[in-house]
């Protein structure tokens, strides 16, 4: 170890005593009150020390505040150097930066956000190749330009490459013009794959919903197709009714909102009562004297049996 190594690691005295004077340093960057009691110094250099003091500041646990005082060589004045406020080994931090773009999550994006995609976006690709280069059968392509001026040298003034108004109908960028397909990127296979998978959580064929439902959507007649490639796994479901409405839902997803779900019978319904008001039924109040199998007899009769 050299001698320069050595000075640098041994505090300089004359800065290691001044810690009144890093303290009134500190006092003065910050509030009243907030400066608590010295903690320790760190030799940065030859005759440069920082003193910490403990922060009292609320939400600040763990930091401290630094102030660097220095000297001069041969001086016997320390000056000051800096205050900060540093986080100490146990210090309360914010959590590390996130960029936006890994931060962001599905639903965050309000009116008036703008969502700008990255241009190596791996669920996107080019939506057509080679705008300026046309189709090999094209009248304006390198092999038919070269056709032609073969067969053709001294019928035209030039091949159609070197013609002054070179036709673009075969290009590619005209086909998809006429097409409507004409986008820049469209969704790549990883896309889709994402798509589909995301798709599949939400409104699939393992979610309680469809594992509780009668049918599956691919025999609802409320299941609007959809185009492409996910047409074959996937449509939108327009039952008002469904928790699934105007979502794209899994063919094999269900729910109880099914078209063709089993009607409920009708519980039966009595016939209403018939009442002929034209007919009045005698209803006696006691019973007629030959209704009965005993012989109707008078009480006088019967008293001296022991009947009541």
């Amino acid at each position: 170890m050299s001698a320069a190594t050595t000075r640098s690691r041994t505090p300089d005295r004359l800065c290691a005593e001044a810690v009144d004077l890093a303290r009134a340093a500190a006092e003065e960057a910050a509030a009243p009150g907030v400066v608590g009691e010295h903690v320790g110094l760190e030799t940065e250099g030859d005759r440069v020390v920082t003193h910490f003091f403990e922060c009292k500041e609320l939400g600040y646990r763990g930091w401290r505040w630094a102030v660097t005082v220095a000297r001069a060589s041969r001086a016997k004045i320390v000056t000051l150097d800096e205050v900060v406020l540093l986080p100490g080994p146990d210090a309360l931090l914010a959590p590390e930066w996130v960029p936006w773009s890994e931060r962001l999550r599905p639903g965050d994006m309000g009116p008036g956000d703008l969502l700008p995609t990255d241009a190596e976006d791996l669920r996107l690709e080019p939506g057509y190749a080679g705008e300026d280069e046309p189709l090999p059968n094209a009248a304006v392509s390198e092999e038919m330009a070269e056709l032609v001026e073969a067969e053709d040298a001294e019928v035209t003034a030039g091949t159609p490459a070197n013609l002054p108004a070179v036709p673009t109908r075969g290009s590619i960028a005209a086909v998809a013009e006429e097409l409507g397909m004409r986008r820049a990127r469209v969704l790549s296979r990883y896309g889709l794959h994402v798509a589909a998978d995301r798709w599949e959580e939400s409104y699939g064929a393992k979610t309680p919903m469809a594992q509780a439902a009668p049918a599956t959507c691919v025999s609802c007649g409320f299941l609007q197709p959809i185009g492409g490639s996910l047409g074959q796994a996937f449509g939108v479901c327009a039952n008002e009714f469904s928790p699934a409405d105007g979502h794209v839902v899994s063919l094999a997803y269900g729910c109880g909102g099914h078209s063709e779900a089993a009607v409920m019978p009708k519980p039966p319904v009595p016939p209403p009562p018939v009442i002929d008001e034209t007919r009045v039924d005698p209803f006696p109040l006691r019973p007629s004297p030959d209704s009965g199998s005993v012989p109707a007899v008078a009480d006088e009769d019967t008293a001296e049996l022991g009947h009541s």
